[in-house]
């Protein structure tokens, strides 16, 4: 069987509706990370590599399940991270000039959003993070778990659909993402 990367997003944040956060360090629901945990021991196979962004809403899932899974202490992995949205962080996307928001979609993968990183490092970085974590996957012959973010998600779903294709347009970045506290597998095929 080929391993798998397991692709956790934490538990909501505790942040206003509409509020964008990307690298903002902001914790999570508490008792919905405790129910995510819980319901993550229970699915995780015996032998895991685990690692975790290190922002505050991921290390509290990482802590959690490790107090419930002992086997599975988490490392944390910058790469992880969520995108760098800069100036835009803290603020409520309604209230980003619309002008912004249009030279980000008209130029989405070397845009930088906010001045902050643009789309292009963030899956150079996930790409990174994927081909370090596909060699320990085979070696060691067992999964890998990622306790990150929505845009890791899709930056993971990009890669594996489009291992050496050119990167988005902003109608093509894919939508889909694991739910608050949720995840999903994906095969780790070897390199």
């Amino acid at each position: 069987m080929s391993p798998r990367l397991w692709l956790v997003r934490h538990a909501p944040p505790l942040a206003a509706q509409g509020l964008c956060y990307g690298r903002l360090n902001l914790p999570a629901d508490a008792q919905a990370t405790r129910d995510s945990a819980r319901a993550l021991a229970d699915a995780l196979p015996q032998r895991v590599l685990a690692w975790h962004s290190p922002l505050q809403r991921c290390e509290q899932l990482a802590h959690t399940l490790q107090a419930l899974r002992p086997d599975l202490a988490s490392k944390p992995d910058v790469r992880l991270q969520e995108l760098d949205f800069g100036r835009w962080e803290g603020l409520a996307w309604s209230a980003l000039p619309r002008a912004d928001i249009d030279a980000w979609t008209t130029d989405f993968a070397q845009h930088r959003p906010g001045d902050g990183e643009n789309l292009a490092t963030m899956v150079q970085r996930v790409d990174a993070a994927l081909q370090d974590a596909r060699q320990q996957a085979v070696q060691r012959q067992c999964d890998v778990l990622w306790i990150s973010h929505a845009g890791v998600a899709r930056c993971v779903q990009w890669l594996l659909q489009h291992p050496a294709g050119p990167l988005p347009q902003a109608h093509e970045w894919p939508r889909e993402a694991p739910a608050f506290g949720r995840w999903v597998c994906v095969p780790l095929p070897p390199t």
